[in-house]
């Protein structure tokens, strides 16, 4: 536990860092979206992950892969030193934490909500709108939606919004009915 916090601590310095910067110099859209790709490569790529969080790859290693991505990916030139800083200073196994970080400072910023929405399968466009406008209704806020396919979740929805969670998802009922057959 004392891991995570410390993980979510580095992160929250390197992303103030980052945002900082990126406000002086008028670039927190641009360093927000190249941010945004590079954590759908993260979830894309097991090899990346790997790289990122094994402790067999050094310091360099990890600052020439991740150097390497946000050249081919044309990433913003704050975005680019940042992460061979984070990569040089060996934290890279925070990166996904810095990211999320980054994320909520900026939508803070922009007085906008975060939610994290995950469901079995992939909603429709129409879902879709109708999960937005019941968040919006109940944060009185735009929220900026995140989605999130887990099919072992088996149906229904997980809503995340800062650190409330809205679980209706089968599995949580069945494993909720689960426990209470045990206890009968």
């Amino acid at each position: 536990m004392a891991d995570d916090s410390s993980v979510a601590n580095v992160a929250s310095r390197y992303a103030q860092a980052l945002f900082d910067l990126a406000t002086e110099q008028n670039q927190v859209a641009a360093v927000e979206s190249d941010l945004k790709s590079l954590k759908a490569a993260i979830a894309d790529s097991k090899d990346l992950r790997t790289l990122l969080a094994s402790p067999a790859f050094s310091a360099e290693d990890k600052a020439k892969g991740l150097a390497g991505i946000a050249a081919k990916a044309r990433f913003n030139a704050t975005t680019k030193k940042a992460l061979g800083l984070i990569a040089a200073n060996g934290r890279a196994s925070a990166l996904a934490a810095v990211i999320d970080a980054f994320a909520k400072l900026s939508a803070d910023a922009r007085g906008a909500v975060s939610a994290e929405v995950t469901t079995a399968i992939q909603l429709t466009a129409a879902q879709s709108k109708g999960v937005a406008a019941a968040l919006r209704q109940a944060l009185g806020k735009d929220p900026e939606i995140t989605t999130r396919v887990d099919p072992a979740i088996l149906g229904g929805i997980k809503v995340k919004v800062g650190s409330r969670l809205f679980d209706a998802s089968l599995k949580s009922k069945l494993d909720s009915l689960k426990f209470a057959l045990k206890r009968a």
